[in-house]
């Protein structure tokens, strides 16, 4: 959590002025119990009513001025954890996106949800919490102590000892509290990653009437949540009672040796009522620091949970080179001995992957399902490292280039097709923020998107969110057009043409073909015919390559490669 404070920089004067209204208008409260004394003492007493009413307004003022300082410190408390809150929020959002592949497949997606949304709207509420009450409520504590000793030495000893045994308690409390309220947390990122999965996959659940499975696999994260939330609540709660009970013996005690006092003549009604008011004003300040502690242990929870994202480091480190060698002879992609294991895996996903590819070449890639063709091409934009061997751009190390020199070389179409909410133009620009309007419907005519701009109204058509507003194939169009209006030197189709029907894959792989600046075009598919006009095909086979060469060639020589493609088209031909 400690870590996370840098995030107040910009707010020092806020956290300094904050706390120091709050403390004067705790300064204005501690001098009510004597205006009562006096009240009570020498107006009442006295049957003097014109220093009724003067004392009475002289607690009115002191009541404007407190709420003026109240509000002032509210202010400054609210902005600087507003500011605090946006500050993480932004610093995490730009870790997290900062993260390799490896390390977003390791924390996962629920996890980074809820860092990103409840884990920091409690550490900024703990700011906010703090920064107006924490020493507020120690220095009523203290000064309504001192005041008591100004009062009467003898009663003043049973709020030292009052305050002690409640400091026990609280902080007692405190320590036991924190490992729980961290586990809490740890149970909610289950929680909602079984949210997120089921309503991600609720037409699958339906499909198949697992609702029932589902239900019973929700409410075993949800029970155990509620379980360890039960557990940290009911060790929380026992903070009011036991305070209640030592303030209340407190009380008691100083009205019984206060009585004493009054009856022997050393002590006045109003300084016995003043004592009262103290103690008073002690169980209610002390209340406030219980709940606090409470808060205070959640958002230190939270804070930690998030400072261990930030201390994942990406394990992947970017040179400097901004461009490759250029000739003719030079490769512009080669996998020269390339192994890969995924993290936490325990087989390799590739083994000793060895091709080269010149430039404005097309390679097909094509494999059974989990043979490693996605992971293959992943390597190229260096979205994953290769645990032995080397992948070379331009006879250059992937590793060596400047992350985004290496990614304005390579336009990739996930196999997921993924949109943003907004309009069409701005989609495609992803690819090409400079895009001028004629170059997008190029880029879309080339992934014949066209009739689908058409039916949403231009380029100014509405995209839901994740594109729901459209169909497989149209997201796939429009992933595909984001890419080629980047002109990339490398364009990698991971499986993207897998909703497009064969006359449409033909004709944008014609269109391709067709670029005046040859890109080199890798195309993975699990149909033959989409990558059969390759210049050169790898076909893989539980991550190992088995076959490289032309359509002929492997149809000869490749026995998984003749047995994807005979299969494929007895099913066409049937």
């Amino acid at each position: 959590m400690k870590k996370l404070l840098i995030y107040l920089k910009d707010y020092k004067k806020e956290c300094v002025l904050a706390p120091l209204f709050k403390m004067l208008e705790a300064s204005f409260e501690l001098f009510v119990p004597l205006v009562v004394a006096a009240i009570i003492d020498k107006g009442i007493a006295g049957r003097n009513v014109g220093y009724i009413i003067r004392m009475c307004l002289i607690l009115v003022l002191l009541a404007l001025i407190g709420l003026a300082c109240s509000v002032t410190a509210q202010y400054f408390s609210a902005k600087a954890a507003v500011g605090f809150g946006t500050g993480v929020r932004q610093a995490l959002f730009k870790h997290l996106l900062s993260l390799s592949f490896t390390e977003v497949d390791t924390l996962g997606t629920a996890t980074m949800m809820t860092r990103m949304t409840s884990d920091v709207n409690q550490a900024q509420n703990g700011v906010n919490m703090v920064l107006r009450l924490f020493l507020r409520s120690p220095f009523v504590v203290l000064g309504a102590t001192v005041m008591a000793f100004t009062i009467d030495a003898r009663s003043a000893v049973i709020f030292v000892v009052a305050i002690i045994l409640l400091s026990i308690v609280i902080f007692g409390i405190m320590l036991i509290n924190i490992p729980m309220l961290k586990a809490v947390q740890q149970r909610l990122d289950q929680v909602l990653g079984t949210t997120r999965e089921n309503l991600v996959g609720v037409r699958v659940i339906r499909a198949f009437g697992k609702e029932e499975e589902e239900l019973k696999a929700f409410n075993k994260h949800n029970e155990a949540l509620t379980h360890i939330q039960k557990k940290a609540g009911t060790i929380a709660t026992l903070i009011n009672p036991l305070t209640y009970v030592i303030i209340n013996v407190a009380i008691v005690r100083l009205i019984w040796v206060g009585a004493i006092q009054v009856n022997e003549g050393i002590l006045s009604q109003g300084q016995v009522v003043a004592l009262y008011n103290y103690m008073s004003q002690i169980l209610v300040e002390l209340i406030k620091l219980a709940g606090l502690i409470i808060t205070v242990n959640k958002s230190i929870a939270c804070g930690n949970r998030i400072s261990d994202v930030f201390e994942i480091k990406s394990s992947m480190l970017h040179g400097d080179q901004i461009v490759g060698n250029v000739g003719e002879d030079i490769p512009v992609v080669s996998f020269k001995n390339v192994f890969l294991t995924y993290k936490g895996a325990g087989e390799e996903s590739l083994t000793a992957i060895n091709f080269e590819v010149k430039k404005g070449e097309t390679v097909g890639i094509i494999g059974g399902t989990g043979s490693g063709k996605t992971s293959l091409v992943h390597m190229i934009p260096r979205f994953y490292d290769a645990t032995a061997g080397e992948v070379l751009i331009d006879g250059k190390n992937v590793k060596s280039y400047e992350r985004k020199a290496l990614l304005n070389k390579i336009g990739i179409v996930m196999q997921k097709a993924v949109l943003f909410k907004g309009d069409m133009a701005s989609n495609i620009k992803w690819g090409n923020k400079k895009a001028t309007n004629a170059e997008i419907h190029e880029a879309i005519t080339l992934a014949q998107g066209s009739d689908v701009v058409a039916q949403k109204g231009g380029l100014e058509g509405k995209i839901e969110q994740g594109g729901k507003n459209l169909s497989g194939g149209q997201r796939q169009r429009m992933s595909i057009a984001r890419a080629l209006v980047k002109k990339p030197e490398i364009l990698i189709l991971d499986d993207s043409t897998s909703a497009l029907d064969f006359a449409t894959d033909a004709k944008l792989r014609k269109a391709i073909r067709e670029l005046e600046y040859k890109p080199t075009v890798f195309i993975v598919s699990q149909r033959a015919s989409s990558i059969q006009y390759a210049d050169q095909i790898i076909v893989l086979d539980d991550g190992k390559m088995v076959g490289r060469g032309t359509h002929e060639t492997l149809l000869e020589d490749c026995e998984v490669y003749r047995e994807i493609y005979y299969s494929q088209f007895k099913k066409e031909e049937a």
